[in-house]
């Protein structure tokens, strides 16, 4: 059986991390270079880096800071914010990373997908979508530019579309859990899963340890990404690994 990933996510704005709730009230938690080696030293098995400003003055800034992390670590890499093409594409896997998050320009230009995948390959394009439920509550649909702009896109149809374009992962943000600590939400977590043949990452929501084995055992996910419950100090990667072990969930053994 493959092993489960924890991804530590560092939102990154002007060089430095913040977090916030669905997306807001944004507060600076730190050096992004020094969390990642922290993060790494604990045990998490990808380190995932968000531009959430992507202004055209810090993509230069945030260029640099994936340049002096990918120089210190041994694990993967992952960085998204304001890719519009599959040029900017190859600007930030020179720079270190390994696998470069889309989301905005793929609702735009969805041919980015499929020209990022022919040229470096499907195994680094990942589907970054963030979802919001429906006032109907049927189904979910796709923000984009950090959660401001609705669009008219079903979320778990657009992941199918997005891996027929070529992404070979998709990671899923609930904006409806965003920093609200209630856990992930496995209904849209689940669905996803179940439509599209790539990893999904589990992203908004983690609260405690135990909803990281919650989303991993319930919805299909292949990966949990976590953030604030790390960067607050509440827990530790080392004791989500526990958790996890404990609930006979394969994951990369750390000491």
């Amino acid at each position: 059986m493959l092993t489960r990933r924890v991804i530590v996510c560092l939102d990154v704005r002007g060089g430095r991390v913040v977090k916030g709730t669905q997306f807001v009230a944004l507060r600076d938690v730190g050096d992004p270079v020094e969390l990642a080696t922290c993060y790494e030293a604990e045990g998490a098995d990808e380190i995932c880096f968000l531009d959430i400003s992507a202004t055209e003055e810090e993509r230069g800034t945030l260029l640099e800071v994936a340049r002096r992390t990918a120089e210190r670590l041994f694990i993967p890499l992952t960085i998204g914010g304001g890719v519009r093409t599959a040029d900017d594409v190859g600007h930030v896997l020179r720079a270190g990373a390994d696998k470069v998050s889309i989301n905005s320009a793929a609702v735009r230009h969805p041919e980015i997908l499929t020209r990022a995948a022919e040229r470096f390959g499907a195994q680094c394009v990942v589907a970054s979508i963030d979802a919001r439920a429906r006032a109907d509550g049927e189904g979910w649909e796709v923000w984009i530019r950090g959660g401001r702009e609705r669009t008219a896109l079903d979320a778990v149809a657009w992941a199918a579309e997005c891996v027929r374009r070529g992404a070979g992962e998709i990671l899923l943000t609930s904006i409806d859990r965003d920093g609200a600590r209630t856990g992930y939400d496995l209904a849209l977590t689940r669905a996803v899963a179940a439509a599209v043949p790539v990893p999904v990452v589990a992203s908004g929501g983690a609260g405690a340890v135990e909803h990281i084995p919650e989303v991993l055992t319930q919805s299909g996910a292949d990966a949990a990404l976590v953030a604030g419950i790390l960067h607050d100090g509440l827990t530790t990667v080392g004791a989500i690994k526990r958790a996890m072990r404990a609930h006979d969930i394969p994951t990369r053994m750390t000491a």
